[in-house]
């Protein structure tokens, strides 16, 4: 197939994450990595898979199990990875959007050659420039908010793990310690949602902030883009959303040990990792099953194309809604942002990205099942079904949160997880890739019959 042949993109963005995790693993292998204790083959293999693919899951403590070059490790291993996926994946939007084959590199030359203002070394340089930035604005406003807690290094590390929708954390309950304190909640909600934008989204708002700024109102446009509006508000509606039902399922029935302040920031942050993220205020294992099946629908959407998140994304999930609404009104075309309808490829490559994602996650869960439950009934195992299926879909949308059930994994099981955060990490653009490559116009119809349904 001509997607991988030697020298196509998704071979090589395939190697070199390859190629990085098995790097990541042998260092992470060496004794200078570790605080003290021993770590397998398999766990040092899961680890840094997870740091490259920014999951976020974790078999061992990464705060006190790792040293500090560890520590130095894990951190640049999170940035290759969340530098690579955004650079690699803004490239394809930018490609996508001008209609132009990823696979065919004499196609791609030509596009950009045709575009005068565009140079392939600035626009690495501004998406690497805008990522560094960022995180370490982040990390500096965590440093002046807790000192104590977020030492230099420390504030460096979460901030890099938060705007790379990483999720790992140096301390052991993640961020529940913090779960009261303003600054460092929103703080990183702000370098989660930051990096799950996408950088597209992200340079047309530094454009317009800056022109504003300048006082340049004439060559601002009257309004976003249709691209940026459709991501902004989908995220901002599934942010809501997310909330609001966290808020209802766990503090509307019960008081809690929070107050009514904490109940709204901890909803708040809950949703927002779901974004892929991974951070945690309160204890996943502790929450009901209502929150756990909203957290795993936002994980399954995840961030927007050309971001550090996973998922299938915002886009795809407005598709889909467009989609749904569209049948139900008895509309032929499925209509967006109430400006444009989605084309029959953009259509297409939802709907087939869904059921990669559903298809994936599904198999995952029978596995785990046969490898962590066996023939055990059902009643002896009540609430793992769920726990196993929030792994998978944890996994497979690069999330990270889990409800404690990853340490004790079988070794098939963390094997399993391994390869379900590498598929979720590249399977979706790689997968779309492929279909892009094989599709073929058909010269012919073939005769329409109905089928009964429902």
């Amino acid at each position: 197939m001509r997607l991988f042949k030697h020298g196509s993109p998704s071979l090589m963005l395939i190697m070199g994450f390859a190629l990085t995790i098995v790097v990541g693993t042998a260092l992470l292998l060496l004794d200078a990595c570790r605080a003290g204790g021993e770590l397998s083959l398999v766990d040092a293999l899961f680890t840094a898979t997870s740091a490259v693919c920014v999951t976020g899951l974790a078999v061992v403590d990464t705060g006190s199990f790792f040293s500090s070059t560890g520590h130095v490790v894990l951190l640049g291993l999170i940035q290759l990875g969340g530098l690579g996926i955004m650079t690699y994946s803004s490239m394809v939007f930018l490609l996508w959007r001008q209609r132009v084959s990823l696979s065919d590199r004499l196609a791609v030359r030509q596009t950009l050659l045709h575009d005068p203002s565009f140079n392939m070394a600035t626009f690495l340089r501004q998406v690497v420039l805008a990522c560094l930035l960022l995180e370490l604005l982040g990390a500096a406003c965590l440093y002046l908010f807790d000192s104590e807690s977020f030492p230099p290094f420390s504030a460096l590390f979460h901030a890099v793990s938060a705007f790379c929708n990483a999720g790992f954390s140096l301390q052991g309950d993640s961020l529940v310690a913090w779960k009261d304190h303003a600054g460092i909640n929103l703080t990183f909600m702000a370098l989660i949602i930051l990096g799950g934008l996408g950088f597209a989204v992200l340079l047309e708002l530094a454009e317009r902030i800056g022109r504003i700024r300048l006082r340049d109102r004439a060559s601002l446009p009257a309004r976003l883009s249709w691209h940026s509006r459709i991501v902004l508000t989908t995220s901002f509606m599934l942010i809501a959303g997310g909330a609001l039902a966290i808020y209802l399922a766990e503090f509307s029935l019960h008081q809690g040990q929070f107050s009514h302040a904490e109940e709204f920031l901890a909803s708040v942050f809950q949703s927002v990792t779901c974004r892929t993220a991974g951070f945690n205020t309160m204890n996943i294992g502790g929450l009901t099953n209502i929150s756990l099946l909203v957290m795993m629908g936002l994980m399954f959407v995840g961030g927007s194309p050309g971001s550090c998140a996973g998922g299938v994304k915002t886009t795809t999930f407005r598709a889909l809604l467009a989609f749904c609404l569209a049948r139900l009104r008895g509309r032929r075309q499925s209509v967006v942002a109430r400006r444009f309808a989605l084309d029959e490829a953009s259509m297409n490559d939802a709907l087939t990205l869904i059921m990669f994602g559903m298809v994936i996650i599904g198999v995952a869960a029978l596995v785990l099942s046969i490898t962590e439950v066996g023939a055990v009934p059902h009643n002896q195992t009540r609430g793992l079904f769920l726990e196993l299926l929030f792994e998978c879909v944890s996994a497979f949308a690069t999330v990270g949160l889990s409800t404690g059930v990853t340490p004790n994994l079988t070794v098939t099981g963390k094997l399993v997880i391994t390869v379900l955060m590498f598929i979720g990490r590249l399977g979706p653009i790689v997968f779309i890739s492929l279909l892009h490559d094989l599709q073929r116009t058909e010269r012919f119809m073939w005769p329409e019959k109905r089928l009964p349904m429902g």
